[in-house]
């Protein structure tokens, strides 16, 4: 999938008028048909099946929040299926407006900004489900998971459940993270995909629980390990490509402690500092090819790093620094490419600077509790995006290493240690 990018200077960006306050629209049955007919083909693929849990308890034109979580690129495809042909509207990130934004606003898309305080969002939300009765669809965890493991909720999100006072639906899929974990370049491998839709919450449920515990009644329906349920259910995946890349998300050899020299190619990844080898089996296990294995379990691995990160932060060693290709999204109309500079990732935030010194953003730790980070975003590269309402930053790491995900678990870890959040 690509983006529309067009060249030009930074002051030209931000001279561009601002984008009307958006408004959403209820799809008519032709978009929600035409959305529902589109995913068939990877539906099939998959033998794509669900089943559903205490549903008799939402009315049939009752308006409700569905809370998916965001494993793979399928996840829009499901939904379309399964909540066909009820009326609903999904908050979907603002690139994924680019060039297509027309569409998006027929089909009931609703923009949003990822790790970015948008208290227009909710006000959205509730004219979509009050105004318009029409349900709304969230991937309240905004990023795809690098390690297979659920990525971490926003605190806001039980007080958003109390005051849109409507019911929630939970989406959980099986499968579709193991069909196509984000670090394997896009290879779609032979795997079923199914999906289970529960009626979670009722709006008395809401109304009487306080938002601590609706949070951690969320945090529990989100828990998951794509890993172990891929062993625990015997699914096979016998692709020869399974480890390609999986160095994105393991960047940090555990024998040697070197960063940056792991190489996930065909079904291995070594380390090319100190020559350690791990096989990566059909059915997610990892092993080493010769001696003692640190970590069988990929999410455990991702663990190690994550703990390895935030001790860094500790100790005050941790830094990130690197030249990085510079876009900006400032409206749903294009990305635009201004230019070169450094991004730098300390215990003071984010620091981007360039465009030939016009450019100086500062962004604090506790300013989000994640930052928005992919493997070859649009096929372009690996990004690290960070802003806020007025701008966002696509930074492209130009420096030779993985860091994407080590800059994500740090921003994470930062804001958890801000906030007085236990490891």
């Amino acid at each position: 999938m690509k983006i529309k990018i067009t060249k030009s200077s930074y002051p030209e960006v931000l001279a561009l008028p601002k984008e009307a306050p958006f408004k959403p629209k209820r799809a008519n049955m032709f978009f929600r048909t035409l959305l529902k007919l589109v995913s068939f083909p990877d539906l099939i693929a998959t033998r794509f099946d669900y089943t559903t849990t205490d549903m008799d308890k939402l009315g049939k034109d009752e308006p409700c929040l569905y809370l998916m979580n965001h494993s793979s690129f399928i996840d829009l495809e499901i939904a379309a299926n399964i909540l066909y042909p009820r009326s609903f509207n999904i908050v979907a990130t603002t690139d994924s407006f680019v060039g297509k934004s027309w569409l998006m606003r027929q089909i009931g898309c609703i923009p949003t900004k990822k790790f970015v305080s948008d208290f227009s969002l909710l006000r959205t939300m509730k004219y979509t489900l009050h105004e318009l009765h029409s349900s709304v669809v969230m991937y309240p965890e905004a990023s795809y998971s690098f390690d297979g493991t659920a990525t971490a909720l926003p605190d806001s999100l039980g007080g958003c459940l109390k005051l849109l006072g409507v019911p929630v639906v939970m989406i959980r899929t099986y499968g579709a993270y193991t069909r196509d974990p984000l670090y394997n370049g896009l290879q779609r491998r032979k795997v079923k995909v199914s999906a289970n839709m529960k009626y979670l919450l009722s709006p008395e449920e809401i109304k009487s629980a306080s938002a601590d515990e609706l949070n951690e009644i969320l945090r529990k329906e989100f828990t998951i390990d794509n890993f172990s349920w891929q062993q625990e259910n015997n699914v096979r995946v016998d692709e020869s490509f399974r480890a390609d890349f999986l160095n994105r998300a393991l960047y940090k050899c555990p024998h040697c402690h070197t960063e940056g020299m792991t190489e996930g190619r065909g079904t291995r990844l070594v380390c090319k500092s100190c020559q350690k080898e791990y096989e990566l089996d059909e059915y997610g296990r990892l092993a080493a090819t010769d001696g003692e294995s640190a970590f069988t379990h990929i999410p455990d691995w991702y663990a190690w790093q994550r703990k390895c990160v935030r001790d860094e932060i500790l100790e005050g060693k941790y830094h990130f620094s690197s030249p990085v290709r510079i876009c900006m999204g400032v409206d749903t109309k294009r990305i635009y490419e201004v230019g070169h500079g450094v991004l730098t990732h300390s215990s003071e935030g984010f620091h981007l600077t360039g465009c030939d010194g016009l450019l100086d953003y500062l962004q604090k730790p506790q300013s989000s509790y994640s930052v928005y980070s992919d493997f070859n975003w649009y096929e372009i590269g690996d990004v690290i995006c960070i802003g806020n309402n007025n701008a966002l930053y696509y930074c492209f790491p130009e420096a030779k290493g993985d860091f994407v995900a080590k800059v994500r678990m740090a921003a994470e870890e930062m804001y958890k240690l801000r906030k007085g959040v236990k490891a």
